[in-house]
């Protein structure tokens, strides 16, 4: 009977370690699951930045191409602005011109209303 007993506890203590080491290997499975999800999540996100990378890399090379363009404009902007000077200056000698054209103009219509010193 003794030996009966001895054999139901060490079928018991069996049953006892089958499961325990069940539910461990569970659980290593599902932390393996879950580093292996993590691993892939990690996989996908780098090839996402890696693309968000190749877009910035674009726009900063469209950038300095803008930059270049911007700086050919410049010889055309201080053409313009030299253009806008000399108009300047051409309103204002015109401004006199005109000026002086209305004095000529009032003087060449004195002498002729005037009754001339001969007559």
């Amino acid at each position: 009977m003794a030996e009966e007993e001895v054999d139901q506890l060490a079928e018991a203590f069996n049953d006892l370690f089958t499961s325990v080491s069940t539910m461990v290997k569970g659980e290593l499975q599902g932390t393996s699951n879950q580093l292996e999800l993590l691993e892939k999540m990690n996989l996908r996100v780098g090839e996402e930045y890696k693309g968000f990378g190749d877009v910035a890399s674009g726009l900063r090379v469209f950038m300095e191409q803008l930059k270049t363009k911007g700086r050919s404009f410049d010889e055309y902007v201080q053409q313009i602005d030299a253009i806008e000077n000399q108009v300047t200056e051409f309103e204002a000698v015109i401004s006199m011109l005109d000026k002086y054209v209305s004095l000529l103009e009032s003087k060449v219509k004195s002498v002729y209303h005037s009754p001339s010193p001969m007559s």
